[in-house]
């Protein structure tokens, strides 16, 4: 029995009541589990663990020694924990072959008798009106986080989150949860921890942290099954001062203020950092999509005005030129007026360089006699 009553161990059996389970310890201890007192019980099986057990998690403290406790196990160790050191010499020992094989017939008959107690339980209680079922864990959709002080290996049942093989025990109880939030959810982070919120907001929330990346998505697919609203958000939070908070706030899952008017996030949504983002990235998207459509059609119209404008502009250029071309000479006038004045200054210029030159010969001829008759 974990915890003992007395010394290191406490040995004994445990007896199936009209109302409870009464355990007799060898030295003549009693101890009595009511079933009314019985939140969730538990039969893990030794197929992949060094005991076979039936836990008991309790609705409210007994007195175990000296000390409150709300969890109660009873177990049988299929192998001394001493003993689990694999020293095997050669996998064709033949003594070591006997001895996996009387360990297998150990565990087969450990979890038959087990078993077959947990069923004159369940039908001992129902047969007084005690609703009492015991829950196997799922150990495919487990996965390893610090719920306490080191790793363990943690595995869900039907209503319950346990490890129920290390000590201290954890047992988060299903129906007692409100909402899972998962924190220290970044890309560069290899690991993430996980918040319980208690529907109780007065309690503390419960925590198992550095739990695998790998894992979030069953965890979350689990949570899904479960009915468990989650949220996600890069950074740890006060959850004692969040809880403060909301336990203040008698209009938490409401969408308006108490003036029923303001809006305000209902619920858990404040948490969902995520989901915030791509919503208003999305709503960016939308707004960009619209000031697009306005800015086409701004531009569209400032280019028809730009257009008309133009036309305006082009239209008048044109009745300027008519008028210039009324008035005077257009350019192709101008240049070959340009180009006759040209050529009637270089002809001047020659006429210019050319006489000179026939007066001179003119001078140096002698003049002609005139004849007599």
């Amino acid at each position: 029995m974990r915890p003992v009553l007395s010394g290191r161990k406490t040995q004994g059996n445990l007896e199936v009541h009209a109302n409870g389970l009464r355990f007799v310890s060898q030295k003549g201890e009693l101890l009595d589990i009511m079933y009314n007192n019985i939140q969730n019980a538990i039969f893990q099986p030794c197929e992949s663990e060094v005991m076979v057990l039936l836990h008991f998690h309790l609705k409210n403290d007994i007195m175990i020694g000296k000390k409150k406790h709300n969890d109660v196990q009873f177990y049988t160790e299929v192998v001394d924990v001493s003993l689990q050191v694999d020293n095997r010499t050669t996998i064709y020992d033949p003594d070591e072959m006997d001895d996996e094989q009387r360990e297998r017939q150990l565990r087969k008959k450990l979890n038959m008798a087990f078993k077959e107690f947990a069923r004159k339980v369940e039908s001992t209680a129902k047969k007084y009106d005690h609703d009492l079922e015991f829950d196997v864990p799922y150990r495919d959709l487990g996965f390893y986080g610090t719920p306490h002080r080191e790793m363990v290996f943690l595995q869900p049942t039907l209503h319950s989150l346990i490890n129920v093989t290390e000590t201290p025990f954890c047992c988060v109880p299903l129906d007692e949860i409100d909402h899972v939030h998962f924190e220290r959810i970044t890309f560069a982070s290899k690991a993430f921890d996980m918040v319980f919120i208690n529907k109780d907001f007065s309690k503390q929330p419960w925590r198992v942290d550095m739990v695998g990346n790998d894992d979030k998505d069953s965890i979350q697919d689990w949570l899904t099954d479960m009915e468990i609203s989650f949220t996600e958000g890069p950074m740890n939070l006060n959850w004692k001062q969040i809880m403060n908070t909301i336990s203040g706030d008698d209009r938490f899952y409401e969408e308006t203020e108490d003036d029923l008017v303001t809006p305000k996030e209902a619920g858990w949504e404040f948490l969902r950092m995520v989901g915030k983002e791509s919503d208003e990235s999305d709503d960016d998207d939308e707004e960009d999509d619209e000031y697009s459509e306005d800015g086409e059609e701004e531009e569209s119209g400032s280019e028809t005005e730009e257009s008309e404008d133009y036309a305006s502009e082009s239209s008048e250029g044109s009745y300027r030129d008519d008028d210039l071309e009324e008035e005077g000479m257009d350019w192709d006038d101008m240049e070959r007026e340009a180009a006759a004045s040209d050529r009637r200054k270089s002809n001047r210029d020659a006429e210019e360089e050319e006489g000179p030159k026939k007066r001179r010969r003119g001078s140096n001829a002698q003049p002609t006699r005139k004849r007599r008759r």
